[in-house]
């Protein structure tokens, strides 16, 4: 057992001053393979300690059935941080922002309209007490109180930011205190007037999240709680990338003023990131602030570690900044990690989507579309098909609602793409035989942060030709967790092209489609595909969803860790929007962040 607590303006640990010299890691961003890698680089930057968010939906992705294996096994990661000597932040809160998809809240919330999302209310409370019954008997045995390297854990995460439910702060400091999370508990806000007003409460430390201006941040906080240890919970040395936007940067030399800075006001700090990872899969959230704004796959974020887990320039920078104020010993860094370029590789075989439906999904009859949520599917895409009669002439096609990139068929044939962030109006004439309307949409990550955290997706509302709603849909969820049930077949080559806006035309005999092929490595290694010729869609790697591609930027490539290689053959699977003139992905040695 060992104790970790406060005394005056700092932190002690068994009985002697620390200050808290931290940094994130994710470790449902990180394949567990590389995770004493990124923990033994962090151990030599000069950290004692590593901070983790816990996400709700990795670990109860559907009600009741929870998940702690894999790149989810929470306790192994807090366990080897322990063994190699590191302290551990947990931030279990229900709710963790994160850049990750609906702020780690699991989809399954939206099934009921009526749930008040970080609140009091009690049909949300009690999803979060079951929640917690799981999760939090799983972390006692890791608490330094019990032996383990876990020394402090937060309420909930930036809620100042969102709410004023105090009430609903106390009840989530009982839940914990209740199930024996007996170690320091805070929580963390922007430091300004109403995020300290509304985020705080009394018998938990308060710590402020920043990339700037330590003092004055550090100021504001004295306002509200004059004794207590000072602590930057999220020092942003970095930042994440949009889709459609510039890659984002920051310099070294700005980052280390800014901590030398903060060390000299004598606070703890944890940097937010210390290796960023990656949003694998449909994992992704998005920001709506004016407009709707999905985040990329790479969350590279500009930090010490890259992507693929190199030091940058930042981490010398930061280094060289903590020895002026600290001890440390001598910089060992671990065997750099291999990577290889395995070369072309040529796709040559190919299903098409509206072909393969019945494989990928049992069909639900509604009268009017429904969201995913409503159908019991969290992530992917879901087809809205519908018998439209005729004739009409001069009409438009109205998506009421589109969440979040619908594209139109009919009979098979393009129609158009309509976008959340631009949701125009489609002609569509309609013989006097009538048309099969099929329409796919995406879901490209909810919303993680803000007051629009409540996002469904799919069709929300419904679909329209001028005032006239369309009644009577066939609908295919395709969450895409497995594409076993595919049948391809020899794939045509040169059937379509983008135009210079980056939307493709898409014949009729193609469409959305996934290409299928594979190549050899004779040893694996990290590499990272391109797939310049493409416009939109996924790859799939031995199984596994590596993410999301797209030439609107600005990545350009995808990380493929080299675990997740078998030496000899691997299967790749590209499922693409908008077809491609050359189905060639190629495997690089060299990211490429925009």
């Amino acid at each position: 057992m060992a104790t970790f607590d406060i005394s005056g303006d700092q932190f002690r640990y068994e009985g002697k001053p620390l200050r808290i010299l931290s940094g994130a890691i994710h470790y449902f961003r990180v394949v567990p393979d590389y995770w004493k890698d990124r923990l033994l680089k962090l151990k030599a930057c000069g950290f004692n300690t590593v901070e983790t968010y816990v996400p709700w939906n990795v670990h109860e992705p559907r009600k009741g059935e929870f998940r702690f294996e894999g790149m989810a096994d929470l306790e192994s990661f807090a366990r080897l941080a322990g063994e190699l000597g590191l302290h551990v932040i947990v931030r279990p809160s229900p709710y963790i922002c994160a850049e990750w998809e609906f702020g780690g809240l699991p989809a399954w919330l939206l099934e009921d309209a009526n749930v008040r999302l970080r609140s009091c209310d009690p049909a949300y409370l009690r999803h979060v007490d079951d929640y917690y019954d799981e999760l939090l008997p799983r972390l006692k045995p890791l608490l330094c109180t019990s032996g383990g390297p876990i020394v402090a854990m937060q309420v909930e995460n930036e809620y100042g930011s969102y709410g004023s439910d105090k009430a609903y702060l106390e009840y989530l400091r009982e839940a914990m205190v209740r199930r024996g999370m007996d170690v320091l508990l805070f929580t963390s806000d922007g430091p300004e007037d109403h995020m300290l007003q509304g985020g705080t409460i009394d018998g938990v430390l308060a710590t402020v999240n920043f990339g700037s201006d330590p003092a004055g941040a550090f100021r504001k906080l004295r306002e509200y709680r004059p004794e207590g240890p000072l602590m930057c919970m999220e020092f942003w040395n970095g930042w994440f990338d949009h889709w459609m936007e510039e890659h984002q940067t920051r310099p070294a030399g700005e980052v280390a003023d800014a901590l030398d800075e903060l060390l000299k006001e004598g606070a703890s700090v944890n940097f937010y990131m210390f290796h960023g990872g990656t949003n694998f899969g449909f994992l992704n959230g998005a920001n709506h602030i004016k407009r709707y704004e999905p985040t990329v796959n790479s969350y590279d974020y500009d930090t010490l570690l890259g992507e693929s887990g190199e030091p940058t320039a930042k981490f010398f920078a930061v280094r060289e900044v903590l020895e002026r104020h600290f001890e440390l010993p001598p910089l060992v860094l671990p065997e750099p990690i291999a990577r290889r370029s395995y070369g072309p590789v040529k796709l040559k075989r190919r299903a098409l989507l509206l072909e393969q439906l019945e494989a990928l999904s049992a069909p639900i009859s509604r009268a009017n579309p429904e969201p995913m949520e409503r159908l019991g599917q969290a992530y992917g895409y879901i087809l809205y098909s519908a018998r439209v009669t005729g004739p009409t002439s001069g009409m438009s096609l109205t998506i009421q609602e589109v969440r979040d990139r619908a594209l139109v068929f009919a009979d098979g044939r393009y129609v158009g793409v309509v976008e959340r962030w631009n949701p125009a109006a489609l002609p569509l004439e309609v013989p006097a035989e009538g048309v099969r309307l099929d329409i796919l949409v995406e879901n490209m990550g909810r919303v993680n942060y803000g007051p629009l955290l409540r996002d469904p997706k799919g069709i929300t509302e419904g679909v329209r030709l001028d005032n006239q709603f369309i009644h009577g849909w066939t609908i295919y969820p395709l969450p895409m967790e497995s594409l076993e049930g595919l049948e391809f077949t020899s794939a045509a080559e040169g059937e379509t092209g983008a135009d210079s806006a980056g939307h493709s035309e898409i014949s009729a005999a193609s469409g959305p489609a996934f290409y299928q092929g594979v190549f050899e490595a004779e040893e694996a290694a990290d590499t990272f595909l391109r797939l310049d010729g493409w416009t939109k869609g996924n790859v799939f790697l031995n199984g596994f969803h590596l993410g999301r591609y797209w030439n609107a930027g600005p990545t350009r490539t995808l990380y493929v860790p080299a675990p997740l290689l078998k030496k000899g053959i691997n299967e790749l699977i590209v499922f693409e929007l908008h077809g491609t003139q050359d189905p060639v992905v190629l495997s690089t040695d060299t990211p490429d962040l925009g």
